[in-house]
């Protein structure tokens, strides 16, 4: 075979795998949506049209916790120094609520909320490096996250917020909710403890990353007055028309029947009271 035929045959076999290689993936167009999930198998950013929240005057029984995380994120919204946020505690409190709609409450200054999910935490940086020169503030939020066994994601999470070269990006922070405060079981750390030569220093290791958030927002189990405010709350915006003691009554046996007061179970009785009302929720 001839050089010219050796040099077709090169130029043949690089068309082909040009064809075959994944296209580049396009710049994001941020100003598309006000939210967005981040796929980090393809290192994307899907658009959500419609952001599953409730609004911020619906959030009863954590009016501390409210104040702190809105002045957090206005503060950053407006270009000034901001903490990352960890919100921690009692399940169905409404951590997660309370992040989507107090970005709704301030979306319209330009702020962008972008969802990661706990298993693609390990491409935090390169969604950080997306982030870093687009002409927005964004607030990546992780819903639910927390680390088990022998998963070493964390430390990665660890870097990304604050321990890297380059830092977190000045446009961008980090929010979490999770049930445990240091975001890992307290037998991984005893267990780890126990058969290193420093126990201190593993336990100190471990913690360090929740140190990350500056700002720690604590929740937990509401009281029967707070449940009942979140049930009436909600009853009278959306115009659920039934005695007051009735809806007292039926709110309190389905707590009991469900085995514990919270927002989350608050919503659901509205849900069923809506439905057997005939009326809807939008």
């Amino acid at each position: 075979m001839s050089q010219e035929d050796v040099a077709q045959l090169l130029a043949r076999i690089a068309g082909a795998l040009e064809r075959l290689a994944p296209p580049e993936p396009r710049a994001p167009d941020f100003s598309a949506a006000e939210a967005f999930v981040w796929r980090a198998a393809g290192e994307a950013f899907h658009p959500v049209s419609r952001v599953n929240r409730v609004d911020l005057a619906l959030l009863k029984g954590v009016d501390r916790q409210r104040d702190m995380l809105l002045a957090n994120t206005s503060r950053f919204a407006q270009g000034l120094p901001a903490n990352n946020a960890l919100m921690w505690g009692a399940r169905g409190m409404g951590k997660s609520s309370l992040v989507k709609s107090v970005h709704g409450a301030l979306a319209e200054k330009g702020l962008k909320l972008i969802e990661i999910h706990r298993e693609d935490i390990e491409a935090l940086p390169a969604l950080l490096g997306a982030l870093a020169q687009a002409p927005f503030r964004f607030i990546v939020f992780c819903d639910d996250l927390s680390f088990d066994g022998a998963e070493t994601s964390y430390k990665a999470l660890k870097t990304a917020l604050e321990g890297g070269v380059e830092g977190r990006p000045d446009n961008v922070l980090f929010y979490a909710t999770s049930n445990r405060r240091h975001l890992l079981p307290r037998d991984m750390m005893e267990n780890e403890s126990a058969t290193a030569i420093h126990p201190g220093e593993v336990i100190e290791e471990k913690i360090s990353l929740s140190d990350r958030f500056g700002l720690w927002i604590g929740f937990h189990n509401c009281s029967q007055d707070d449940y009942l405010a979140m049930v009436f709350g909600y009853a009278d915006h959306f115009g659920l028309n039934a005695p007051e003691a009735t809806i007292r009554a039926e709110a309190l046996e389905w707590s009991i029947t469900r085995g514990g007061r919270s927002g989350r179970v608050a919503w659901q009785f509205v849900q069923d009271l809506a439905g057997r009302l005939g009326k809807e929720l939008s």
